[in-house]
């Protein structure tokens, strides 16, 4: 009965059987239990949870046949117990197992299935737990995934009632992000009072992966401390206020300590520790000064930043604004000014971040100019006029200097440029970020107009060009075929001319030869005469009276003169047949036994 259940499957027979056996299902515990013999099921002999199939997941009989294990109805139990579908899966295998609900759970032994109030198709997934990797290598993979992530800081300036939204990488040390903060809010390092950073940091050495700060964002607070250690000595040298400071950052103490005033910290004093300027002032070549104006860029912010375009500014929209129609680009121009507070701080913090850096270059042709000096600052008003306009030009000198630095955003049109935005110094890299992308939506729409009007020209061109070609083709082919004809006309008036002076030349000959011939002997002669009778290849019949003593080539000579020449035609006797023009001409007709009378005939030489 089993195995008719189980449509002759041995393995799923052998599978119920040793599940029945281990149950010992019996008349006795029928009596004794409230659910018949199923409920002694539950718990096997002694209490002891079956070999089920819930239990034996890993076995081969479980694992290895796809078939429904169906047990036998009960017909002596007082409920019908309920029949529970499975389909337990194991990577890509699958298996689905049909059960009682009196069965036990795998998970717990004294619980049964019934309890669970489970549905009646069920999924089971079968997982293998993976190895533990070590402690060790489990924490650095982990931190070193941690180092790859940036961290966004929001730093509050208590005192200034201000927040700076920061991003730094986690490879930043707590000692660099320090000198930074130090940098935007004119607070020295050992004058700084943090609060919010994790008790883990207790190094600044330490770096924001491995400090414990939150991910992705973390919130700062600093101030300026109400009674700061005792000052170090005044620095000797005068060193540039950057973004990112060199290893001496923290040595800065307060100004307002030693007398030292702010715009002198920034570069803008009368002191001799002053900065080389971007740009040197009244540079004739555009190029150079470019050039030089890169290289200070990188000795005072470092290699990372915007790739600016070496050349003047024609050259700079020329190569924006005018090539293929998929290929142009947002001009940036980049106006520094050394004179303003926010110059070290828009360049270090905003032209050098990666992600202006990188989107910069993929978008924009880029050109900087140094307007410190009122001689380049009065060229490049020159320059805009020209390339601009005047609106451009008198814009740029409605802004301050405390306003500079600032990127023009401009957009090359059909008739003239359009300036996009104009981007002060006084603004964040989100800011600028989503400034930046404004204006490339705008941009990407206008040139999306442009590539489709570029499309359709091309096509309109392509096909003028295609019919030009065709035209030209049709012409190149009457020419040839022209040239052709004129050249078979040609050749057959050659051939014609040549035919008809062979034909004349023939001719010629043949009248000589007629001329030449002796006249014809009358038969009442006394001299022996030979009558001949030659057959032409065209049916016709040559006849004549030759003397016997005659010579074959007066024969030869009369065939000729009748239009069959001896190097066109063979002279063949008949029967037996013989080639007469193999003969020696100055044979006689008596010779070759051509007397009395004889018939021949003319074929053509192969």
């Amino acid at each position: 009965t089993l195995l008719e259940l189980n449509n002759w499957d041995l393995v799923i027979y052998l599978f119920i059987y040793l599940f029945l056996l281990t149950s010992n299902f019996s008349s006795e515990s029928s009596q004794t239990t409230p659910y018949g013999p199923h409920s002694q099921a539950a718990t096997g002999p002694g209490g002891a949870a079956p070999a089920g199939p819930a239990s034996s997941s890993s076995s081969s009989s479980y694992s290895g046949s796809p078939s429904c294990p169906v047990l036998p109805s009960r017909h002596i139990v007082e409920r019908q117990p309920r029949m529970l579908h499975f389909r337990v899966e194991y990577r890509q295998r699958s298996v689905e197992v049909v059960l009682e609900d009196i069965f036990q759970s795998v998970k717990d032994s004294t619980t049964l299935l019934r309890t669970l109030h489970l549905p009646k198709n069920n999924s089971l997934y079968v997982l293998t737990p993976d190895i533990t990797p070590s402690a060790s290598t489990s924490q650095n993979s982990a931190l070193q995934e941690t180092l790859n992530q940036n961290f966004l800081l929001v730093i509050t300036h208590r005192e200034a009632q201000r927040d700076y939204n920061l991003h730094f990488p986690g490879t930043k040390t707590i000692q660099e992000v320090k000198r930074n903060v130090s940098d935007l809010t004119n607070i020295p390092v050992r004058h700084q009072q943090w609060d919010g950073w994790p008790a883990s940091a207790s190094d600044d050495s330490m770096t924001l992966a491995a400090s414990g700060i939150s991910f992705p964002c973390h919130h700062l607070s600093v101030c300026r401390r109400s009674s700061p250690a005792n000052a170090q000595e005044q620095t000797e040298e005068c060193t540039d206020v950057h973004m990112v400071s060199d290893s001496e950052g923290d040595d800065f103490e307060d100004a307002s300590e030693f007398g030292v005033d702010e715009a002198e910290i920034f570069g803008m004093g009368s002191s001799g520790c002053r900065k080389s300027p971007m740009m040197p002032e009244n540079c004739e070549n555009e190029g150079e000064a470019l050039l030089h104006f890169t290289s200070e860029f990188s000795t005072r912010y470092g290699d990372c930043h915007p790739v600016f375009f070496i050349g003047s500014l024609e050259a700079a929209s020329q190569e924006a604004f005018y090539g293929k129609a998929r290929d142009r680009k947002l001009l940036a121009i980049y106006l520094h000014n050394d004179e303003s507070v926010l110059s070290n701080v828009f360049c270090s913090q905003m032209m050098c971040a990666e992600s202006i850096v990188s989107y910069l270059s993929q978008n924009f042709t880029t050109w900087a100019w140094d307007v410190t000096k009122e001689a380049n600052k009065a060229r490049l008003l020159t320059m805009c006029t020209r390339h601009f306009g005047s609106v451009v030009a008198q814009t740029i000198r409605t802004y301050k200097t405390d306003q500079f630095p600032l990127l023009l955003i401009v957009m090359g049109k059909r008739t003239s440029n359009e300036v996009l935005n104009v981007i002060q110094g006084n603004t964040t890299v989100d800011e600028l970020m989503m400034r930046l992308m404004g204006a490339m939506e705008i941009f990407t729409a206008q040139q999306q107009e442009d590539i489709k009007d570029e499309d359709e020209r091309e096509a309109r061109e392509m096909v003028k060009r295609e019919q030009d070609e065709a035209y030209r083709l049709s012409l190149e082919a009457d020419r040839k075929k022209r040239e052709a004809q004129e050249r078979e006309e040609a050749e057959q008036v050659r051939l014609e001319q040549i035919r008809k002076e062979q034909e004349e030349e023939r001719e010629a000959i043949r009248l000589s030869l007629e001329q030449a011939l002796p006249p014809e002997p009358s038969e009442e002669g006394g001299e022996p005469i030979s009558k001949l009778r030659i057959r032409t290849p065209s049916g016709e019949f040559l006849e004549r009276r030759f003397l016997g003593g005659c010579k074959l080539q007066v024969l030869f000579d009369f065939v000729a003169s009748k239009g069959y020449p001896s190097d066109e035609f063979k002279l063949l006797t008949t029967f037996p047949r013989r080639n007469i023009t193999q003969l020696e001409p100055a044979s006689t007709l008596l010779e070759a036994k051509l007397f009395p009378q004889e018939t021949l005939f003319l074929e053509a030489r192969e």
